[in-house]
């Protein structure tokens, strides 16, 4: 009931998740990173613990294909769920069950996993991919922003709008961007618009928050 794409910013190494779907609050549960260890997108009838205990295993040093496998293998209703994966060093991996709903699939590369189900069709997914595969310029916020732009612009969930997120983790234990939208007609335009007013009141006070390294 979701596009999303989990990925890795080659020039920093930030991590990130950008996703949209036709439920309630889709980044309180389907969203999962860490700092140098990765980003999961765990979706359909989502598995949280999916991500939750593939970020175990990716901070154990198994990359993205061997950490699905785990993952996937443990879960008895694994046909229900859609996972995207991205380790630290931007090895992805991605599934699809093959009862998840409507249109379903993913699209898989170096530094990028995207995934969508319930879709109208697969324009959505190869309309993202083109989008962050053509913005390596920006940062990994703009670019994951942009990548669901263009998977809402393509036709999305076709059961229509609700809530998104976007996640970012750069060197820290706390995200350097965590926003959510969660109960919006058009919830990609509004999470365009909240990145908008962060990036002029918000991120430029959260560069002066306490570093990992102040505790050493």
């Amino acid at each position: 009931m979701t596009f999303s794409i989990s990925a890795r910013c080659e020039k920093t190494n930030q991590l990130g998740v950008a996703i949209s779907t036709a439920v309630l609050a889709v980044g309180a549960r389907f969203a999962y990173a860490k700092a140098h260890v990765g980003a999961i997108a765990s979706q359909s009838i989502s598995n949280p613990y999916i991500a939750i205990r593939g970020l175990e295993l990716l901070q154990n040093n198994l990359n993205a294909s061997e950490v699905l496998a785990v993952v996937i293998s443990r879960d008895p209703d694994r046909e229900l769920r859609q996972v995207g994966i991205i380790d630290k060093n931007g090895q992805s991996a991605a599934f699809s069950g093959e009862s998840c709903e409507g249109y379903c699939g993913h699209l898989t590369g170096h530094n990028y996993a995207i995934q969508g189900n319930t879709l109208v069709g697969e324009e959505t997914l190869t309309a993202m991919e083109v989008a962050f595969i053509t913005h390596k310029e920006l940062s990994l916020a703009e670019r994951l922003l942009k990548t669901i732009e263009a998977g809402q612009e393509a036709g999305g969930d076709n059961r229509g709008r609700q809530s998104a997120a976007l996640l970012v983790v750069d060197n820290e234990e706390y995200p350097v961007v965590d926003l959510r939208v969660d109960e919006h007609d058009e919830p990609v335009k509004e999470l365009r618009r909240i990145y908008e007013i962060a990036n002029r009141e918000l991120y430029p006070i959260l560069k002066r928050m306490p570093k990992l390294l102040d505790e050493k």
